[in-house]
């Protein structure tokens, strides 16, 4: 395929806004030009340019799922790296152009191997691309252990945690925290000094727990609601400092049962739009249809887009997709399309900071684009402007 593509008469979102009659033009895996589509044929293009015409479908940053433990049977908990690779293949399908495979609490042993696993799949994928990885714990409460194992669950131990940087040899992007624990602060600053994005999670914090942790730059929060001290009028516990104060990000599994639709609908009112990250928090069986489901260990079905253990029907984990969560996102909880995509992509970027050549259509960036009809359905997935991904 040509070096230069045309995505030919789309409804472009760029990040900033919706643009009807929009063509986009990618140059060596870079975004090159965005222009309405009077304007392309007044552009010199290489007589090899391959033009796509995608007929007023969407063209929008490719998403970035920031916290997602497993896909199509590949997962994080394989601690190993064709797992990794296996889920990097997948994610494309679902319009996912980057993510951060997300490990929850193990023995130690296991943990490192399975850090190793992520750091070795690095700048092999063929998929979408690997943004670091995402540590839920070990540090964090096992009082809101949620659908994780306690007793993996630890204090804060600086040792582990250098232990945990040295084999990621630096790739950690995100951490969750408990920040009512002991050696917190310590923990907070050490990350701040290596890069590290700290987010409040799996948490008993009261509000002024919070507060601290705040002072100490933990600005983030993991699946927003769930696994965290709810909010009273004595103590606004760890939602009510996140819903207060705006600069304090946070994720959300737009699944409609993680969640209720009304409660986003609040979030989105109390929170600056940019401050909000759509996440899956999904489970490796996501996208099987069929045979032995297993999930943390055990064995679940798929109930209504959830997965539930079938020894006592609770609640194991998320089945979302990223293309789902956004669709949901607009049908069952009145977000503006425009905001929705802002969720999956572009703040995503802003949170972890890392990457900054991708989340926006604009001249310059990486050309991580989806493209998806009015029926949520991915017509386009490109990475670096490499089609990973293309249905009729």
């Amino acid at each position: 395929m040509s070096n230069t593509i045309c995505l030919r008469n789309g409804t472009v979102f760029t990040g900033i806004a919706m643009v009807p009659h929009t063509s986009v033009i990618i140059r060596d895996g870079k975004v090159s030009d965005v222009v309405s589509n009077e304007k392309v044929d007044m552009l010199e293009l290489p007589e090899d340019t391959t033009t796509i015409y995608v007929n007023g479908a969407y063209i929008t940053p490719g998403f970035i799922d920031t916290h997602i433990h497993g896909i199509h049977g590949y997962g994080t908990s394989d601690a190993s790296t064709d797992s990794i690779l296996g889920m990097s293949e997948a994610l494309v399908n679902y319009g996912v152009t980057a993510f951060c495979p997300t490990l929850y609490p193990q023995d130690h042993e296991t943990f490192i191997k399975a850090i190793k696993a992520i750091r070795d799949a690095m700048g092999h994928e063929k998929g979408a691309k690997i943004f670091g990885m995402n540590l839920e714990g070990p540090f964090i409460s096992k009082k809101k252990h949620g659908a994780l194992n306690p007793t993996y669950m630890i204090p804060v131990d600086m040792k582990k945690m250098e232990e945990y940087n040295k084999a990621a040899e630096g790739n950690i992007t995100l951490m969750t925290v408990a920040p009512e624990l002991d050696g917190i602060h310590e923990l907070a600053l050490y990350c701040a000094k290596n890069g590290i994005v700290v987010a409040a999670g799996h948490s008993n914090a009261t509000y002024d727990d919070m507060m601290e942790a705040v002072n100490a730059g933990i600005l983030h929060s993991t699946h927003f609601f769930n696994a965290m001290r709810r909010l009273h009028h004595r103590d606004p516990g760890v939602v009510g400092a996140i819903m207060i104060y705006p600069n304090i990000a946070c994720e959300v599994i737009a699944d409609g049962y993680h969640v209720h639709p009304a409660i986003v609908k609040l979030l989105q009112r109390v929170k600056p739009i940019h401050k909000i990250v759509l996440i899956t928090d999904a489970l490796k069986p996501t996208g099987l249809t069929g045979g032995k489901m297993i999930a943390n260990n055990e064995e679940v079905y798929c109930r209504d887009g959830l997965f539930v253990r079938k020894a006592d029907e609770t609640i194991a984990g998320s089945a979302l997709t990223m293309i789902r969560g956004v669709q949901n996102l607009v049908e069952k909880m009145g977000i503006p399309l425009e905001d929705a995509l802002r969720m999956a992509s572009c703040n995503p970027v802003t949170v972890i900071s890392r990457q900054i050549e991708t989340g926006y259509i604009i001249p310059g960036r990486d050309a991580d684009i989806t493209v998806f009809d009015e029926d949520f359905r991915i017509k386009l997935t490109m990475v670096r402007g490499d089609i990973k991904k293309m249905s009729e």
